[in-house]
């Protein structure tokens, strides 16, 4: 069932929801744009408490709203359900049950949704985003309030950029969601790591010895917001993603200096240029794993033009180790691509990302096992599927067994695994901030069987009967249970 109000207008309208649903609270002293604002929202999203609304940040010209997704009821209001579940059964009632399994089953299987729904982005003349427009010299992006989240980060950082590119050759739209460090009032530099879409585009822009055009846009609709963080298929487009998640087309407009299109909506678009080549040292920054991140040479953005609403809000999100706010942005991808990664990998019955994993670093997976070495065929299917690639850690359990319920799994994997035989380990692919593998991309993975062991796995003992009272006892007990008195 859809949220009031939904799908949102912007964020100002989304903001508006979330204080009718009391999820906001807004801050009407002094707060510093520098450390003070992240320790007052890593406290809050620590508490479980709500969205915020800095009204007077002491460097910028405009509010700051974050902590936005930071819990999953909010990121299903964000996303117009009651239950982050319901957008997965959606998807995979329309993708079911004519597609071909594997990697093919998922780009037909989006393209179907994305085609059944026809939601297709919808060009404007005129946005709210360009009512105030700054051009040359007038560009100067300390009128945002960018955070430095953390005591050791390498300077100011604009956290929730969504960045639009196009492959230099194709045209082929890209929408990503990248760190930008602010090197001077009217410079960025672009954070996009080696596995991601944007890479590539510079990647073949440099190689032709041409400048690329970059448009971001600040304090989106928290659809399109999601759907920049969504790990989609590369010839899967974002804003169409977006439009079946909204129900409705996303209004976008071209550009004022380069020749790429932003939503119409969106509070801040920066416009530039990349020249090929260039590079700054970027970083320090607190990221999500926990660590600072080192200093990398990077991409510069060079700024032309900057526009916004009247008015306009500033959106943004810290990062830290766990817990978030980009748990409730994890979650969202965890259930709405589980019929997508069912798809891709049919043995699997359900599976969970936890937040302490940062997502990326662990899998738990429960299957329907039928026969031996069942486990490590999913272990092997899960390496070679997208950017699950990156996963260092996978638990493979029964399906009897709640992925979600960690004590559960925890005593299957504590106690359903002889080591010397159910451990496979392998090296690949991890994430570009992955500080624990020896060598930078790439490192050390961990399957574990955690299921029940056959005969024909080599298990002769006989595997033993997990205990569990009858189901009348505990009938007697629920209907005796005040008499006790306990």
């Amino acid at each position: 069932m859809a949220a009031r109000g939904f799908p949102y207008t912007d964020l100002k309208d989304f903001l508006a929801a979330l204080e009718r649903a009391g999820e906001l609270r807004r801050v009407s002293v002094p707060v510093d744009p520098t450390l003070e604002i992240s320790a007052v929202v890593t406290r809050t999203v620590r508490a479980g408490g709500p969205a915020l609304l800095f009204e007077r940040p002491t460097r910028g010209e405009m509010p700051v709203a974050i902590n936005l997704f930071g819990t999953e009821k909010r990121m299903a209001m964000a996303l117009g359900v009651d239950s982050l579940d319901e957008i997965g059964e959606r998807i995979g009632a329309l993708v079911k049950p004519e597609l071909p399994v594997g990697w093919s089953g998922i780009r037909e299987g989006l393209g179907k949704v994305m085609q059944l729904k026809s939601v297709p982005p919808r060009k404007v003349k005129t946005a709210p985003c360009q009512q105030v427009v700054y051009r040359g010299d007038g560009v100067d992006l300390n009128r945002l309030p960018g955070l430095q989240v953390w005591p050791g980060d390498g300077g100011i950082f604009h956290n929730f950029g969504l960045t639009h590119t196009k492959h230099p050759e194709t045209g082929k739209r890209n929408l990503g969601l990248y760190r930008l460090q602010q090197h001077s009032r009217n410079t960025l530099g672009m954070h996009w790591q080696i596995h991601k879409d944007s890479t590539a585009h510079h990647a073949v822009a440099e190689r032709l010895g041409q400048r690329l055009p970059v448009a971001i846009a600040i304090g989106c609709d928290p659809v399109v917001s999601y759907a920049a963080s969504a790990p989609l298929p590369g010839d899967i487009d974002e804003y169409l993603f977006a439009g079946f998640l909204r129900g409705e087309r996303v209004e976008m407009v071209d550009c004022l200096t380069v020749p790429l299109q932003v939503p119409a909506h969106a509070q801040v678009v920066l416009e530039g240029y990349l020249e090929p080549g260039e590079r700054l040292p970027e970083g320090p920054f607190g990221d999500h794993t926990g660590f600072y991140t080192p200093v990398e040479p990077f991409p510069v953005l060079h700024i032309e033009t900057m526009t916004m609403q009247r008015d306009p809000v500033y959106h943004s999100i810290i990062t830290s180790k766990p817990p978030q706010e980009d748990h409730g942005l994890g979650k969202a991808t965890e259930r709405i691509f589980q019929p997508l990664l069912k798809l891709l990998i049919p043995d699997i019955v359900d599976y969970d990302l936890p937040a302490a994993g940062v997502f990326h670093n662990c899998a738990i997976v429960s299957i329907r096992k039928r026969y031996p070495k069942h486990a490590q065929k999913v272990m092997n299917a899960i390496w070679g599927a997208h950017l699950m690639s990156l996963t260092k850690l996978i638990v493979i359990v029964d399906e009897d067994c709640d992925v979600h319920d960690y004590n559960e799994v925890a005593f299957r994997a504590f106690g359903n695994v002889d080591y010397a035989r159910d451990l496979l380990l392998t090296e690949g692919p991890v994430d570009h901030l992955d500080h624990a593998s020896y060598q930078q991309f790439w490192g050390g993975k961990a399957g574990i069987d955690a299921t029940r062991k056959l005969p024909s796995e080599g298990y002769t003992r006989g595997w033993p009967e997990e205990m569990s009272m009858s189901p009348e006892v505990v009938s007697l007990v629920d209907k005796r249970w005040k008499e006790y008195g306990i």
